[in-house]
Parts: structure tokens; C-alpha cells; sequence
């Protein structure tokens, strides 16, 4: 709410900073498909640099902080961003959301039963099987040039849909070659597998399939069925 003196306004929006998220399990949660070294330095590092990177854009466009981190996403390519910082905000609020939700899809491999009925049912009708959309999935995952991301996600006309996306992109963005509601994503950077998978991103690619969190997976598809965008 707005304050009543607009210097105690902005600076309350000066002090409002988006932070890291801690993981949902611990770093050897994943292992041995994602190994703790890696997912130390993704989280930690990598993650809170898009997160370092997009507050101080958004410091020098403090109204912008009234929005939150899907409302961002889905500004990017609009002209509700300032052309200063519309590439970096594309690139780190991307970066900040595609992580929150990463991590939340996965889970230790013991730790999940499978998908829900509802989510099985569009499953089968959106692509025959389960394992047809992993192959589906996998592909796109594999063949998505340099850096980027491959996502399954609740298209507008209520059937499943599989993407990629190049860099820090995402499906909420209106910049993206196919929108969706993402339920499941994989990342595909180098920073993601190169520890453990060196250029054998089609192993690590696979390897993802042990440790998907079903159950948040069927939570994403609920959400995203009655129009919400799944929280990170």
C-alpha cells in the first residue's frame, strides 16, 4: 500500500529486493543423477547472480518493484519495461523464476510416486504415453542449441504442450515461440551437468527422469488448470 509521504514510499520500494530461495531438500538430495557439487554452485552462484543482477536494475526503476516475478516475465518484450533494462531483466528475472521453479520439480529419487490420475489422463491425451512425451521432451531438451531449456506446460486450449526456450527465456514470456503455463522444466546450460556429464548432455537429460517431483508436478498442472501460474 502506498505510504503516506512519497519519500518513505520509494523508500520502502528501495528496500524491497528479491532473494535467494532456499532448495526444497539438501544438496546430495540428487545424487548420484545431479551431483551436491553442482547443485552448490548452480544454487548459490549461479542462481543468486540473476537475482544480484536483477535488483540493481530494478533498483534504478523502483516503481517496477511492485510487480512480482511473473508479472516481469510476462513484460518482457512489452513496453511496460524501460529499454534500459529490459535485456537484463529478460535475462535475470528469467533466470531468477526459471531456477524457483527448477528446483521445485525435483525431488530425491525415493521421494516421489509417480503422476497424479489427472495429470496421467493428459498425459495419454496430449501425446498417447508418458514415455512418448518423455521422448518428446527429450528431444527438445537435446536439441536446443548453446544454452536454454526445454518445458512442458498446460497450452491455452487445455491440452499439454512441450517446448524450448533459448538463454533465460521462458514459456510466460511474451517473447517466447510458443506460450504455456510451465509444470515441468529442464535446464540445459552447460552450469546444469558439465561437472558430472561433460558434453554428454543426452545422459544428463535422462538422468533427470529419477529425480522429477511427480506430486509437484500434479500440483503445477492443478494450478495452472484454474489459471494461475505455479509459485515459485
Amino acid at each position: 500500500h502506498r505510504l503516506a509521504h512519497p519519500s518513505s514510499y520509494y523508500s520502502y520500494l528501495a528496500a524491497m529486493a528479491f532473494t535467494l530461495p532456499a532448495l526444497p531438500y539438501d544438496v546430495s538430495a540428487l545424487e548420484p543423477y545431479i551431483d551436491s557439487t553442482t547443485m552448490t554452485i548452480h544454487h548459490s552462484k549461479h542462481h543468486q547472480a540473476y537475482i544480484t543482477n536483477l535488483n540493481n536494475a530494478l533498483d534504478k526503476f523502483p516503481e517496477l518493484k511492485t510487480l512480482g516475478l511473473v508479472e516481469l516475465n510476462a513484460s518482457v518484450g512489452t513496453d511496460a519495461l524501460p529499454k534500459d533494462i529490459a535485456t537484463v531483466v529478460r535475462n535475470n528475472g528469467g533466470g531468477h523464476w526459471n531456477h524457483s521453479f527448477f528446483w521445485k520439480v525435483m525431488t530425491a529419487p525415493s521421494a516421489t510416486n509417480g503422476p497424479s490420475d489427472d495429470l496421467k489422463n493428459l498425459l495419454d491425451s496430449s501425446f498417447g504415453s508418458l514415455d512418448t512425451m518423455k521422448e518428446k521432451f527429450n528431444g527438445a531438451a537435446a536439441s536446443r542449441f548453446g544454452s536454454g531449456w526445454a518445458w512442458l506446460g498446460l497450452k491455452a486450449d487445455g491440452s499439454l504442450g512441450i517446448t524450448s526456450t533459448p538463454n533465460q527465456d521462458n514459456p510466460l514470456q511474451p517473447v517466447a515461440d510458443e506460450k504455456m503455463t510451465p509444470i515441468l522444466a529442464l535446464d540445459v546450460w552447460e552450469h546444469a551437468y558439465y561437472l558430472k556429464y561433460q558434453n554428454r548432455r543426452p545422459e544428463y537429460i535422462s538422468a533427470f527422469w529419477n529425480v522429477v517431483n511427480w506430486e509437484q508436478v500434479s500440483l503445477n498442472l492443478t494450478e495452472a488448470k484454474a489459471g494461475g501460474v505455479p509459485g515459485v
